[in-house]
């Protein structure tokens, strides 16, 4: 560890080093801040860097740590809120021109949680303009870099958090996931993310005097990208609970551990669609290590899924559509987010009324009682983020056929936000072409813990991408 940059190290190591003075608060963020300046400016993961304020706040944990207070379990850490999450000492801008200067009021309370634990912001994650596509692009602040292959999309909509992560540029970045947002990024990168379960992280805003979506209450949540396992789940210990400026948000215990029923059902190819050599050989690569380290695995595919996955893009288009029609905006919204809804909104079935989309959310009731049956046998489903690898810059602006496209390898994925289920992608390790492989370890509702144990046990057995390596094609 003594050997190793300040940049490489996990958030549990760098917190750890500087409680028993190994290193300086101070060392810890100028260290990041250093890495952030030599390989930003290529990979254009975050748009916004605090420097003078790092540091100041650096300082103080220093000091507290010398005059002998304690300032706080994550003290000195570094971490990178995405765009679309309050931060007060910047706009949430959500990627969109127009809202460039809207300074929030406050901290959202999951990074209010993180200041409180002594953790240290250093930079804003870019973003789509209100995460409307799966790459990571918009007018504002322009394209963010896939460190593997600049030729590839990075995933989205946290794709900046997630680069900004696999880079060293942070051992931690906030996003949230609506319909993957969290963990395709992270596929993308190589590195680790946690869909909660719905209800367990507040909201990602100070306050909205505004109506909230039915799907965004049920679909979005927020959670944190980290490089391991293990920091995914110190990060949402701290940031779970109930808020009193959310009436959704509870607070439930979250075990250190899991000892109940290990078996796992194991979907290689979901529905049948198809699946790339190199994605399927990820998804073999961790069936089988979770088989050594004593889980019973069995392919087996949960019910109902491809109704699950329809809707969840009919229901979320539906609404995007009365949000974010062209002409409906104070300003337009980029070129790319603006040809990628239309078109995908032409791909999908709208509702013929209110009974046809009331009837939509009563069947989300009857699948969630299926899939509650069968994790009950399969407490955790072992799938792909994507069917397959991330596809070159503008594939999702090829048309409509091309969105649906997407949406099939990623019918996994959405299903997951259409039930308001606990996710945790982890790397398997590099393909023939040296980009990232990996899979997504789906638990029960409120089963965090459970998807968890099982992240931390593939990532024992193949171990984690170093940052060092995701970073050689932007060097």
């Amino acid at each position: 560890m003594t050997d190793q940059p300040l940049w490489q190290r996990s958030m549990r190591e760098l917190a750890d080093a500087i409680r028993s003075r190994q290193v300086t608060a101070r060392g810890v963020i100028d260290a990041h801040l250093a890495r952030i300046d030599e390989v930003n400016p290529v990979l254009n993961a975050l748009t916004a860097v605090f420097h003078d304020r790092a540091r100041a706040l650096a300082d103080e944990v220093d000091a507290a740590l010398t005059a002998g207070r304690d300032p706080g379990a994550l003290a000195g850490v570094p971490f990178t809120v995405k765009e679309n999450i309050d931060l007060s000492w910047s706009a949430t801008t959500s990627g969109w021109t127009f809202l460039k200067d809207a300074i929030p009021a406050g901290d959202a309370t999951m990074v209010e949680r993180l200041l409180a634990a002594g953790a240290i912001p250093v930079g804003r994650g870019n973003m789509p303009d209100f995460g409307l596509r799966w790459d990571t692009d918009n007018d504002l602040f322009g394209r963010t870099l896939n460190p593997w292959d600049h030729d590839r999309v990075p995933g989205g909509s946290s794709g900046g958090d997630a680069v900004a992560v696999a880079a060293g540029m942070t051992p931690l970045g906030l996003g949230n996931d609506y319909g993957g947002s969290l963990r395709l990024p992270a596929h993308a990168a190589g590195v680790c993310a946690l869909r909660p379960s719905e209800g367990r992280i507040p909201p990602p805003v100070v306050s909205s005097g505004e109506p909230v979506s039915l799907t965004l209450q049920h679909f979005a949540v927020n959670g944190p990208i980290a490089r391991t396992v293990d920091d995914l789940d110190l990060a949402f210990g701290i940031m779970h609970g109930a808020d009193e400026r959310d009436p959704q948000t509870l607070t439930l215990p979250h075990p250190a551990s899991y000892d109940g029923p290990r078996r796992v059902a194991v979907v290689r190819d979901p529905l049948g669609w198809g699946v790339e050599p190199q994605v399927a050989a990820g998804i073999a690569r961790a069936a089988d290590a979770l088989a050594s380290r004593g889980w019973e695995v069995e392919d087996a595919e949960p019910p109902m899924l491809e109704e699950a996955a329809l809707l969840w893009r009919r229901l979320s288009t539906a609404e995007m559509v009365g949000a974010f029609l062209p002409g409906g905006l104070p300003e337009p919204l980029s070129h790319g987010s603006t040809q990628y809804f239309l078109d995908n909104a032409e791909e999908v079935e709208p509702f013929e009324g209110a009974q046809d989309y009331g009837m939509a959310w009563a069947r989300r009731y009857t699948i969630a009682s299926a899939w509650h049956v069968f994790q009950a046998q399969y407490p955790i489903v072992l799938g792909p983020v994507s069917t397959r690898r991330m596809p070159p810059i503008g594939f999702d602006l090829g048309g409509p056929a091309a969105t649906t496209e997407l949406f099939r390898a990623h019918v996994l994925l959405v299903a997951v936000n259409f039930l308001g289920l606990p996710s945790v992608a982890v790397p398997t390790g590099l393909d023939e072409e040296g980009m990232p492989t990996g899979v997504q370890l789906i638990g029960p509702r409120v089963g965090d813990h459970i998807a968890l144990a099982a992240g931390r046990d593939v990532e024992a057995v193949l171990d984690r991408l170093r940052p060092e390596v995701a970073i050689a094609a932007a060097s």
